[in-house]
């Protein structure tokens, strides 16, 4: 059976796996319903975070299709992806037309020698501008430096929601064959027989994890067969290397993974039995096989430090709460999620990530199965070069209406934003800035705020320049509280003419937990907990009506970006929580003195 190996590709929310879920149920490998998105945080919030492999078998043709995440924080899992496939279908919503994220998987497949097939989705949206979409992928293939054979790419025009595509827009179409007669058309035969004759050379481009078989490399095999049970050589681009075995061999069929005891050139696999398999290292059945070409990681931008949870409430509601079972929860992270790096010598654990989602996926596992932890605030990675320091940079794409831009462009100028382009068009501005990392944190809750949830923003990590000196940032002063015991509505009633409350009443505080916070930027003590004095004598007419703002909804991103230099994020199976590092205001005022 010939195969074919494709990535899928795009910004986030263009619609790349809800395509590849059409494909694999017209094609009998699925049930209707059944997604690649299997992770619970995938479903809810409808994005990928982790690269998956699935395959379909369609006119006898076995295609290998790699669904890649689109959220620049995952970049990492899409370039070692992009290594081990053949061709891409690049992925463009019809209506918003390339985004920043389309840049830079677009930039990675280009580089890599690719061949890209453009798919214009959601074709069907009342914004879809077909014409002007092609045009912009146009010219952003010329920007990249695209070659004269990647330039005379062929479109597909698809609905990937109803499982609809056509080569021309003209054409009646009821599913997806045009677009999987053109893969078998255009991508090149990842299998022969002249490469299964040739000696084994595979490549490890990702990592999976199992209670019972440990850590997992998925393969491309580039020549020979891989055999079950068989001993093998293991080598990094460096020269290091080793030997194992075996013990178990999968292809990909649908979102399953069948066992086999051999797999043949161009096929993609996954194999147990090698525990210190890691990305890149070549494998062959002989010595001196020369090894592939490197694969490369990107390394981490923001960085945080992770300690046992020591507050008033620790323990009330999680399982796992020592300083042994936290790290060794990072160890197992660790086998699979490569753009992490840790430190796990002493606590508190510093984890650095690539921006503040990955992080937060990451905590938020972590809750879900039970941890309680507290994390300090997320700092940029600062890199020492020649004596000169350097920082990550990243390219911010913003859409607001007209009446918002101006605050916009103050507030990323005094974050040291440089703007690169801007576009006016119906009423909407089209803006992109070149910006430290630095400046962008905790800058998403601000900018939801300043253009009243109407505003898109994205951005993506370009590279390490020269650090850009120092940050003007809006500082929200924190509302602590300062006593113990169950927040009461009259006294939020009154708080909240201050500013903004993250808690309700009924919710139990403790002195030193963050209750809300202030717009003038400074601390305020204040006690929750404080009732109505009440007495036995009615004041006829002065009794008013208690209106209570609901509070702001505190989620594990939200607090990331909120959270300040001396504060804490409590993080518990049921709750978030922000609270002071120095709990009482004596223990403050001391170590501000020291």
């Amino acid at each position: 059976m010939e195969i074919r190996n494709i990535a899928i590709i795009a910004h986030v929310d263009h619609g790349k796996t809800t395509l590849t879920d059409a494909m694999l149920e017209q094609a009998g490998m699925v049930q209707k319903g059944v997604s690649m998105d299997s992770d619970k945080i995938e479903q809810e919030r409808g994005i990928t975070i982790y690269a998956k492999n699935t395959s379909l078998v369609y006119k006898n043709t076995k295609i290998n299709i790699l669904d890649t995440p689109g959220h620049a924080d995952f970049g990492s899992e899409v370039e070692r992806v992009l290594r081990s496939i053949d061709s891409v279908l690049l992925i463009v919503d019809a209506q918003e037309g390339p985004m920043p994220q389309t840049k830079f998987v677009l930039k990675k497949s280009l580089e890599l020698g690719l061949n890209p097939i453009l798919v214009l989705n959601k074709i069907d949206k009342p914004g879809a501008d077909v014409d002007k979409a092609q045009e912009e992928v146009y010219e952003l293939f010329m920007d990249l430096g695209a070659t004269d054979e990647q330039l005379d790419f062929e479109t597909i025009y698809a609905v990937g929601r109803d499982g609809i595509a056509k080569k021309d827009m003209a054409d009646d179409s009821t599913d997806l064959t045009p677009l999987l007669d053109l893969i078998l058309e255009k991508v090149e035969p990842a299998s022969g027989d002249k490469l299964a004759d040739e000696p084994l050379r595979a490549q490890v481009f990702n990592l999976a994890y199992d209670d019972f078989l440990g850590r997992m490399g998925v393969c491309r095999i580039y020549s020979g067969v891989l055999t079950d049970k068989s001993k093998v050589f293991i080598q990094d681009a460096e020269g290091k290397k080793y030997t194992g075995k075996l013990s178990k061999l999968y292809t990909f069929e649908g979102t399953q993974k069948k066992e086999v005891n051999e797999a043949t050139a161009g096929d993609i696999v996954i194999l147990s039995g090698i525990p210190e398999i890691y990305i890149g290292e070549t494998i062959s059945n002989t010595e001196d096989e020369e090894p592939l070409p490197a694969i490369t990681i990107d390394k981490p931008t923001l960085s945080l430090h992770m300690f046992v949870n020591d507050s008033p409430f620790a323990g009330q509601s999680g399982k796992f709460l020592t300083s042994r079972q936290i790290r060794d929860r990072l160890e197992k992270e660790l086998e699979i999620n490569v753009g992490l790096d840790v430190e796990l010598d002493s606590m508190p654990y510093k984890v650095s990530g690539r921006g503040e989602l990955h992080l937060a996926i990451l905590i938020e596992n972590m809750r879900r199965e039970g941890f309680e932890i507290a994390v300090s605030q997320p700092e940029v990675i600062i890199e020492e070069r020649e004596g000169k320091k350097y920082e990550p940079f990243e390219e911010a794409s913003i859409f607001v209406p007209e009446e918002y831009s101006g605050a916009i462009i103050e507030k990323l100028g005094k974050r040291r934003g440089i703007m690169s382009d801007m576009k006016a068009e119906n009423g909407q501005v089209s803006m992109k800035f070149d910006i430290p990392t630095r400046g962008l944190l905790g800058y998403r809750n601000e900018f939801i705020v300043d253009t009243k949830g109407e505003g898109i923003f994205t951005s993506i990590f370009t590279e390490f320049r020269p650090y850009a000196g120092d940050i003007v940032k809006t500082e929200l002063g924190s509302m602590i509280s300062m006593a113990r015991g169950k927040a009461l509505t009259f006294s939020l009633t009154n708080l909240q003419t201050r500013g903004v409350l993250y808690i309700g009443p009924t919710v139990e505080v403790y002195e030193g937990m963050v209750v809300g916070n202030t717009a003038k930027g400074e601390d305020m003590m204040v006690n929750p907990t404080k009732g109505k004095q009440l007495t036995n004598m009615r004041a006829s007419g002065t009794d008013e009506t208690i209106k209570l703002t609901p509070p702001f909804d505190l989620t594990l991103e939200k607090a990331l970006g909120l959270m300040r230099a001396d504060e804490f994020l409590e993080v518990t199976p049921d709750s978030v929580r922000l609270r002071k590092q120095y709990l009482t205001e004596n223990e403050r005022k001391r170590n501000k003195k020291a």
